[in-house]
């Protein structure tokens, strides 16, 4: 076995440096030259288009969307200003653990798959690929959402031809995902750029509005908060249903653990982006929600029902007195959803490639790891978009009511999601530390969540899975509700159990982790190990964590990559070391 070799150069104190290319020849890069274009290395399948300015920016803000926008409504509706406030606060806390977990993964094997491929490669095969297949249908159950929420906000000026937008947008998220990577990068950086200032100004108003610069030239104070049915609606059912819905808002921020196949110098980049979590938690979901509750009381018309879900966002501008900015706030709403629509999209097209080039048994169609020459994998982009046809039903069904259902279902796809990384992290820090490996040689290491991180994040997930559908049993058991709810759990554990079954009936032999040599790994090569063992048939595919290989698949910096970190490093030392100190 041979482990990596990092490809670091000695520091020194000219602008100026020198890197072998293998021939005995050496390039000069100057540090100080901004523009200067950086060679990249000659790679094949998905290509590292994604710079350290767009992963932050999506870091951010790219997931922002219908979940906060809308999602906020259907929660205050539903538990009032108090249970909104604390579910976000408690959920908010677990996504930032959750992320600083997969941060430590995601830093020391940037592959394709994510947290999918952690938990084949550290916990077991056969949960990583029922819980692939499910993290790829929530990304495209997610964009349907999207699609449906696109419908609901349009209602603020039209209700005519909803289905027309739908297939509109979903057609120009198609196009926009099929050229290279740099042009979803790039729609996300301006349209997260756009929701930031979006936020930033809500925020500003919401004050002045609560203060008393509203139409009616009141002072409202904590008046929302004590009107009858408030603060607690619906009591602990009200309560446990915001769960979910606080879920769905935060879902995606797992999904910049996928960026990493495809993000410059992970090593990086990563850390810096998963800190980033705390301020987008603080500034843009727990102080949002707290002006929400304040302003908006829980029982506004067409808040949340049926046929119609109206943002809160909206609404606070519109009690400002202006209805110029409030259409101007329901655009961005528009814009801020055709953003989490095109990120779902990318993170499940990436999903379903990733599950087609495990090796040496793949568990999608090899078809879907084909790839343009712009390193799209056009295949797995097409499967994926096609879930979308889901929000057509909306003329059926009704807007407000599909929207709630797979509002849902995609919640707790996302609690799942959160309850692996907390497993696989688990199971990678007993490796790490049970082979005798030196916490110094991990790339990036939070301190502070040893040991209990993982525990915690999975003891509050599974609490959280299971207390969340109250009101779908008591005080009156609703099937559709209930089956919203918990229909995922069955489904894992079904698909969990075709995988041992295919495997041993008609494979006869499951792959075991070893410690064999494999090939330098890139962005296209799939965390999860190829087996070099055979256990007996019908035995446990937990993964043996004193054999399984923690050196295939780190990512070794690149001499160019240390070249551009000192020069970035340079211009905002300071904001990365207040970054460092939060987290």
């Amino acid at each position: 076995m041979s482990r990596s070799a990092s490809s670091s150069s000695s520091r020194t104190k000219s602008s100026a440096k020198s890197f072998s290319d293998g021939s005995g020849s050496e390039r000069h890069v100057n540090i100080n030259d901004a523009e200067a274009p950086f060679p990249q290395p000659a790679r094949g399948g998905l290509h590292r288009g994604l710079s350290a300015r767009q992963v932050q920016m999506i870091a951010i803000a790219g997931t922002i969307g219908t979940g906060l926008f809308l999602g906020t409504g259907r929660s205050l509706a539903q538990g009032g200003p108090a249970s909104m406030l604390i579910c976000y606060g408690i959920v908010g806390f677990i996504v930032y653990v959750t992320l600083l977990l997969l941060g430590e993964m995601a830093t020391q094997y940037p592959v394709a798959g994510s947290f999918n491929a952690y938990a084949t490669r550290f916990f077991s095969p056969s949960y990583g690929f029922a819980l692939s297949w499910n993290y790829w249908f929530n990304d495209a159950v997610s964009v349907a959402s999207d699609l449906t929420a696109a419908q609901l906000v349009l209602q603020f000026w039209t209700t005519s031809h909803p289905w027309a937008v739908s297939l509109l947008f979903w057609v120009f998220l198609v196009s926009v995902n099929a050229f290279h990577v740099k042009a979803y990068g790039e729609m996300e950086y301006w349209l997260s750029f756009l929701k930031v200032a979006t936020i930033v100004v809500f925020i500003i108003v919401g004050i002045f509005v609560n203060v008393g610069v509203n139409r009616s030239h009141t002072y409202i104070g904590t008046h929302n908060w004590h009107i009858p049915g408030a603060p607690f609606v619906g009591g602990f059912g009200g309560f446990a249903k915001v769960f979910v819905t606080a879920s769905f808002a935060y879902g995606g921020t797992e999904s910049l653990g996928i960026t990493a196949g495809e993000t410059k110098n992970p090593s990086q980049n990563m850390p810096k982006v998963v800190k980033f979590v705390f301020w987008r938690i603080l500034l843009f979901y727990v102080l949002s929600i707290l002006l929400i509750g304040l302003n908006v009381p829980w029982d506004y018309p067409n808040l949340s029902n049926k046929t119609t879900t109206t943002s809160p966002f909206t609404i606070v501008f519109t009690l400002a007195g202006s209805t110029v900015a409030a259409s101007f706030m329901n655009a961005v709403i528009l814009t801020s959803v055709l953003s989490a629509g095109n990120h779902a999209l990318f993170a499940g097209t990436r999903v379903l490639y990733g599950l087609s080039i495990v090796g040496p048994i793949p568990h999608a169609p090899r078809i879907f790891s084909r790839t343009t020459q712009a390193g799209v994998p056009l295949y797995a982009l097409l499967a994926t978009s096609s879930i979308s046809v889901l929000c057509l039903g909306s003329s059926y069904i009704g807007s407000g009511q599909l929207w709630g259902w797979l509002q849902t279902i995609v919640g707790v796809s996302n609690q799942i999601a959160w309850l692996s990384i907390g497993l696989a992290s688990w199971r990678f820090r007993k490796a790490w530390i049970r082979q005798g490996r030196s916490l110094d040689e991990m790339k990036f290491r939070v301190s502070w969540t040893w040991p209990w991180g993982p525990y915690f994040v999975i003891i509050t997930v599974i609490a959280l899975i299971l207390i969340q559908g109250w009101s779908s049993i008591f005080p009156t058991f609703s099937p559709v509700d209930f089956v919203s709810y918990y229909i995922e759990i069955p489904i894992m554990v079904v698909m969990a159990l075709c995988w041992i079954l295919a495997k041993n009936i008609f494979i006869g032999s499951i792959a075991v982790p070893g410690n064999a040599p494999l090939d330098p790994p890139n962005e296209t090569t799939s965390l999860i190990p190829h087996g070099t063992g055979i256990r007996d048939k019908w035995t446990s595919d937990i993964v043996d964590i004193r054999t399984i290989d923690l050196y295939s698949d780190e990512y070794a910096d690149e001499p160019l990559d240390e070249v551009k970190d000192e020069t970035r490093g340079k211009r905002f030392w300071l904001f990365w070391r207040l970054c460092d100190m939060i987290a």
